[in-house]
C-alpha cells in the first residue's frame, strides 16, 4: 500500500511528490508514477454537521524511524530520536504512532522477528529473476545506480539488533509530554519486497491464496489458528515490554508488490481462497466458493469473519495486559486504491475487514480511513463513509498529509472543525524535515492545535 507523498495535491488538486527521495517513498511513488489521483479542496456548502468550534481537535502523526534516518544528518539512537519527537512536539502533534514493523522485521528488540533494516539478497533493490528485474527497472528507470546504491548503504547501516527505537522513543516523548502508540502494520509480512517474515517463510501453507489457485509470496491468512497465534504474540511482545499509550493497528499495508493486484477488477479481495474458509463455505451453504461469484455476499462475509475473530482476541489481550488501553485501527473507503490505482471497494469487499462488526463489537475505539482516493474520492467522503459504516460507534479521525503550506493546514483543520472529528491524522511525520517552510508550519500548527483546543 503506498506510503508517500503522492497523493498530496496542490491547491489546483494536482499530484506533487517528496521533495527528497528514500527508499520506501520511492517504491510507491512509482507504483503509481502514472496515476494522478486528486484531493478536492474542502467546501464550506457540503452541509456537514454544525461546526464545533470549542471542540478539542488533537493532531497525531505516524513515525516511521527507519525513514527518518535516511534523510540527510540524522543521527543514530537516542539522538535521532530527540531529532523527530522535538519536530513532533513542535508541530503540535501530540499523538504520535510509531512504527513498530517494517514489513515482516522489527525497529524494536523482537524475539519473534529479526531486526530491521537489512534486505534479503533477493529483493526490490537486488531482483534474482529475469520477471522481478524487469518489475524494478519499470519502477526506477529513472533512478542513477549511485541512488540505489546509497539506499542500500544507508540502509544497511541501520542496525536494530543494538538500537531498541520503541524504548527510546516511549522514554523521551513520555519526558517531552508526548503519547507514544505503538504502530502495528499486522496485515503484512513484507514491504515491497525484500522483508519478509522468517514465519511467513516457513510456513508457505499459511499464505493467502486467489480464486485460481495461486499462493501469495508472504500474506498470511488469519483463517490459520497458528497465525493469529503469532501475530497475537507479537502484540504481546509491545503490550507487555513497552509503556505506549495506545496501538494503532493498520490494515491497509498488505505486503509484497509482486502480488498486485490483490483485488479484481470489481475491487474485491482476490485472497481467502484457504483450505480452512473453503471448507466451512462448504459446511454452511453445501457450495463451493468457486462456484459463485468472487463477490458473493456470503463469500464475502465468511471470509471477513477471521480478521474479526483476530480482533476479538486482539481486544481480549490487550483488557488482559494494560486494561482500558485505546486501540485505533486504519482501514480504507469505497474509493481506495493499492499500487497503480487498483481498486479496493472499501473495508469489507476489499479487504475482508467488518469494520461495522469491530464498531458494534466494541473492538476499537478509534478509526481512520487512509488517504488514497481514486477520482471521486475525497478526505471528506472517506470520513463520512467510514463514520456511517461505524455507526457513530467509535472516533473517526480525519486523514491530512504533512501540509506544504500554511493554508494547506488551515484547510484540513476546518474539514475536521466542519465534521465534528476530535483527532486528525497527518501523513507521515518525517515530510516535515523535507518542508523548506517548516518552521513556518510548525508553528500554525502548533498554534491551530492550542487555539482549537480553548
Amino acid at each position: 500500500m503506498p506510503n508517500d507523498e503522492r497523493c498530496q495535491p496542490t491547491a489546483h488538486g494536482s499530484a506533487v511528490g517528496p521533495t527528497s527521495i528514500t527508499r520506501r517513498a520511492l517504491i510507491h511513488r512509482t507504483l503509481a508514477a502514472t496515476v494522478a489521483s486528486t484531493l478536492p479542496i474542502p467546501s464550506r456548502a457540503s452541509g456537514a454537521p454544525t461546526s464545533r468550534p470549542d471542540a478539542p481537535l488533537i493532531l497525531g502523526a505516524p513515525l516511521t524511524h527507519s525513514d527518518w534516518m535516511l534523510k540527510p544528518g540524522i543521527p543514530w539512537g537516542p539522538p535521532g530520536v530527540r531529532h523527530m519527537l522535538d519536530a513532533c512536539k513542535a508541530c503540535g502533534w501530540s499523538h504520535v504512532c510509531w512504527r513498530a514493523f517494517d514489513g515482516g522485521r522489527a525497529l524494536y528488540k523482537s524475539k519473534l522477528l529479526r531486526p530491521g533494516d537489512k534486505w534479503d539478497d533477493d529483493s526490490f533493490w537486488s531482483p534474482q529473476s529475469g520477471a522481478d528485474r524487469a518489475l524494478t527497472a519499470k519502477f526506477t528507470s529513472n533512478m542513477p545506480e549511485s541512488k540505489r546504491r546509497e539506499i542500500l548503504a544507508k540502509c544497511a547501516a541501520l542496525d536494530y539488533s543494538q538500537f531498541d527505537s520503541l524504548a527510546g522513543a516511549v522514554r523521551y516523548g513520555h519526558e517531552i509530554g508526548l503519547h507514544i502508540h505503538a504502530w502495528l502494520s499486522i496485515n503484512e509480512d513484507d514491504h515491497a519486497w525484500g522483508f519478509a517474515s522468517d514465519f511467513a517463510k516457513a510456513h508457505p501453507q499459511f499464505r493467502w491464496t486467489r480464486r485460481n489457485g495461486a499462493v501469495y509470496h508472504s500474506q498470511l491468512s488469519f483463517a490459520f489458528d497458528e497465525v493469529r497465534q503469532y501475530k497475537l504474540a507479537l502484540l504481546d511482545e509491545i503490550l507487555s515490554g513497552y509503556d505506549v499509550d495506545g496501538l494503532f493497528i493498520d490494515w491497509i499495508r498488505t505486503g509484497d508488490v509482486r502480488d498486485n493486484p490483490q483485488t479484481d477488477a470489481a475491487g474485491v479481495a482476490d485472497s481467502g481462497y484457504e483450505p480452512p474458509l473453503i471448507e466451512a463455505f462448504k459446511t454452511r451453504y453445501g457450495l463451493d466458493p468457486h462456484d459463485v461469484p468472487n463477490g458473493d455476499d456470503r463469500w464475502v462475509r465468511l471470509r471477513a469473519e477471521p480478521q474479526t475473530h483476530f480482533m476479538r482476541e486482539a481486544r481480549q489481550l490487550v483488557r488482559k495486559r494494560r486494561g482500558p488501553l485505546p486501540v485505533a485501527v486504519l482501514v480504507a473507503h469505497p474509493r481506495h486504491y493499492r499500487g497503480s490505482m487498483d481498486p479496493i471497494d472499501g473495508n469489507l469487499r476489499g479487504l475482508l475487514l467488518d469494520a461495522r462488526a469491530w464498531a458494534r463489537e466494541g473492538l476499537m475505539d478509534s478509526a481512520v480511513a487512509a488517504g488514497y482516493y481514486r477520482p471521486g474520492g475525497s478526505p471528506e467522503a472517506a470520513y463520512r463513509a467510514l463514520r456511517d459504516e461505524t455507526e457513530q460507534r467509535v472516533d473517526v479521525w480525519t486523514y491530512a498529509w504533512v501540509p506544504r503550506t500554511v493554508d494547506e493546514f488551515r484547510q484540513a483543520a476546518d474539514l475536521a472543525h466542519r465534521v465534528g472529528a476530535k483527532q486528525m491524522l497527518l501523513w507521515e511525520a518525517d515530510y516535515i524535515d523535507d518542508r523548506p517552510n517548516a518552521a513556518e508550519l510548525k508553528a500554525a500548527m502548533s498554534h491551530g492545535a492550542a487555539t482549537l483546543r480553548q
